[in-house]
C-alpha cells in the first residue's frame, strides 16, 4: 500500500478485534479513500492512519505513555482528538476526553480522580488546560502529537480487545462526574449496534457536529463511522446556518442531532429554502424530541429516528431504525442486536406489556464498570438506567420519564412526558418540562413550565387555559397545578433539561410569594 503500512505490522501489537486493527483494514485496503473532512481538510484513510502511527510513537517514545496509563483532551471537536482516539488505543493507553464547558475546578477534580498522565489540548483551551492539570499531569497541544519526525519505537505492546480504551465521565443532570470505562471490544459492540440501527455501510457520508467529549457524539454515528470505512465530516462546533450549508454541500447521508440542536435549524431563516435531499436520515437523542420537531423534518421527506442510551451503555441500546421512524414518531424503538432489555418492577421482575418499568441493559456495549470504584455500577450484570418506560405489543419501547422525576401527588404516580407531550401539542408550546413541587395536601403536585414560541400570544399559555385545553387529554390529577413561562430551560451540555435545577427555581419562586 502507497504510505499507509509503515513501522511494524499493526496486527502483531494491536491485535485482531481492536480498534486500530479495523482502521488500519481500511487503510491497506483503500488509502486514498477519505475518510475525515474537517474544517476545509480531507484525510485519507492512509492519511489517518499515518497520524495515528506518529501519535503512537509520541505517545510511547516522547511522553512515556503505557498501557492502562490515561491520557485526557479538552478541545473542540478535533481531527487529531480522533487520532489520539485511535493511537491511545494502539498503545493499550485510556483515552479520557473532558467537557470543555465545565468549571476549572471541576476538571481539575476529574483530572486527578482519572489520574490522567497527559493533557492534550487546543489553542482556545491552552489556559483552562493549565488550570485543570496544575499539579497533576503534562499538558501537550494536539499538534505536537503528530509532529515530524516520528520517534523510534521498536515494538509496541500487544492490546486485547477487552483492554479498557474509553474513559468516559458522567454526571448525568446531578452528583458528582463518575467515569465509566468501555473496553475495545465495547466500542466494537456499540459499533455493531449502530451499523444495524443506521443501516450503515461504507458508502455512507455522517455530519458530526455534537461534541465528542461525549459519548453520544463520538460513539453514535462518528466511531462508527470511521471502523465501517465511510465518511465523516467534523465540525468543530454546532452553529445551525453551517450544518444547513454543510447538508447542502458536503452532502452527507446521515447527522446526529439532540433537542436543542434541531430547534435551532428549525428556527434558522435558512431551514425553509435548505437543500435537505443529501439525507437519508437523521437520528435524535439524548432526550424527549417534540413532536413538532419531528413532523418537521418529515414534511421535508427526512426520517428522523431515534436512538436510546445512556454513558454507561455505549451509548446504542435502543433504536428507532429510519425505515420504522415515520411509522412510530416518538418512540425509542427496540434493543439492537446483542443487547437484552429488561423493563422492571420494584421487585426486578418484567413487567407485563404496557405496565411502565424501569429500563435495564445488559449486553457487550455496557461499560465495564466505573472508574476507581468498588462498585461496577452492574449488579446482576445489569445497568439500571433510572428512566421509565413501557412496551407496546409489537415490543416497541417509548421512554415515558426518569425515575426520579415521577411525581407522586396523592399516591397516584404522574409520569412528566405524558403531559409534556400533550402539551407540546399546544399552539405557541415551543418547548415545555414538568416537574413535581412539594405540596401540603397532595405531597406533590405538577407543575409546567413552558418556554413560548416566537411571537406567540401568551393569554392562551395562562394557567387556566392550560388545564381547560389538557382536561379532555389526560386524567385530572395529572392537571398542571400551574403554569410559569420562561424564556428558556436549563439544559446540560448535551441538550438535556436539568429538572433538579427547574424545581430549585420553582421552589424558591413559591417561597418568595
Amino acid at each position: 500500500m502507497s504510505g499507509a503500512r509503515s513501522g511494524p505490522s499493526l496486527c502483531g501489537d494491536a491485535g485482531p478485534g481492536t480498534l486500530p486493527a479495523l482502521l488500519w483494514a481500511h487503510a491497506d485496503a483503500a488509502p486514498q479513500r477519505p475518510a475525515l473532512h474537517y474544517l476545509g481538510r480531507t484525510f485519507s484513510y492512509g492519511e489517518l492512519w499515518r497520524r495515528v502511527e506518529l501519535a503512537s510513537a509520541h505517545l510511547v517514545a516522547t511522553w512515556g505513555i503505557r498501557p492502562g496509563d490515561r491520557v485526557g483532551t479538552l478541545c473542540l471537536n478535533h481531527a487529531l482528538q480522533l487520532v489520539l482516539l485511535f493511537a491511545c488505543a494502539r498503545v493499550g493507553a485510556m483515552f479520557v476526553p473532558l467537557n470543555y464547558r465545565l468549571a476549572a475546578a471541576e476538571l481539575h477534580a476529574i483530572a486527578g480522580h482519572a489520574r490522567l498522565a497527559l493533557l492534550c489540548h487546543d489553542d482556545a483551551h491552552a489556559a483552562l488546560a493549565q488550570e485543570a492539570g496544575d499539579g497533576q499531569c503534562r499538558l501537550a497541544h494536539l499538534d505536537r502529537i503528530v509532529d515530524h519526525p516520528a520517534p523510534r519505537v521498536a515494538s509496541y505492546p500487544h492490546v486485547a480487545g477487552n483492554a479498557p480504551l474509553l474513559l468516559a465521565y458522567t454526571s448525568g443532570t446531578t452528583g458528582k462526574p463518575k467515569g465509566a470505562v468501555h473496553t475495545q471490544a465495547g466500542l466494537l459492540a456499540n459499533a455493531r449496534a449502530s451499523w444495524w440501527a443506521h443501516g450503515m455501510t461504507r458508502d455512507d457520508h455522517v455530519l458530526s457536529v455534537l461534541p465528542t467529549f461525549h459519548v453520544g457524539g463520538l460513539c453514535i454515528q462518528t466511531l462508527p463511522a470511521l471502523l465501517a470505512g465511510a465518511q465523516v465530516t467534523l465540525h468543530d462546533r454546532f452553529a445551525p446556518g453551517a450544518w444547513l450549508a454543510s447538508v447542502a454541500q458536503a452532502c452527507p447521508s446521515l447527522a446526529l442531532m439532540v433537542p436543542a440542536t434541531l430547534r435551532a435549524v428549525l428556527e434558522h431563516p435558512g431551514w425553509d429554502g435548505a437543500d435537505l435531499s443529501p439525507l437519508r436520515g437523521v437520528m435524535a437523542g439524548s432526550a424527549t424530541i417534540p413532536r413538532s420537531y419531528i413532523d418537521a423534518f418529515h414534511a421535508r421527506g427526512v426520517p428522523l429516528g431515534q436512538v436510546y442510551g445512556a454513558t454507561e451503555t455505549g451509548p446504542v441500546s435502543v433504536a428507532l431504525k429510519l425505515e420504522d421512524a415515520m411509522a412510530r414518531p416518538g418512540y425509542a424503538g427496540w434493543p439492537v442486536p446483542e443487547v437484552a432489555v429488561r423493563l422492571a418492577g420494584p421487585d426486578g421482575a418484567e413487567v407485563a406489556q404496557g405496565e411502565v418499568g424501569e429500563l435495564w441493559v445488559q449486553g457487550p456495549n455496557v461499560m465495564a464498570g466505573y472508574w476507581n470504584q468498588p462498585d461496577d455500577g452492574l449488579p446482576g450484570g445489569w445497568f439500571r438506567s433510572g428512566d421509565l418506560a413501557h412496551r407496546d405489543a409489537d415490543g416497541c419501547i417509548e421512554v415515558v420519564g426518569r425515575s426520579k422525576d415521577m411525581i407522586i401527588s396523592g399516591g397516584e404516580n404522574i409520569y412528566p412526558a405524558e403531559i409534556e407531550n400533550v402539551l407540546l401539542g399546544l399552539p405557541g408550546v415551543q418547548e415545555c418540562a414538568v416537574v413535581g413541587v412539594a405540596d401540603a395536601r397532595w405531597g406533590e403536585v405538577p407543575v409546567a413550565v413552558i418556554v413560548p414560541a416566537p411571537g406567540a400570544d401568551r393569554a392562551p399559555l395562562a394557567p387556566a387555559p392550560v388545564r381547560e385545553a389538557l382536561a379532555a387529554r389526560i386524567a385530572r390529577f395529572k392537571l398542571p397545578r400551574d403554569v410559569v413561562l420562561l424564556d428558556d430551560l436549563p439544559r446540560s451540555a448535551l441538550g438535556k433539561v436539568m429538572k433538579p435545577q427547574l424545581r430549585a427555581l420553582l421552589e424558591s419562586q413559591r417561597q418568595g410569594d
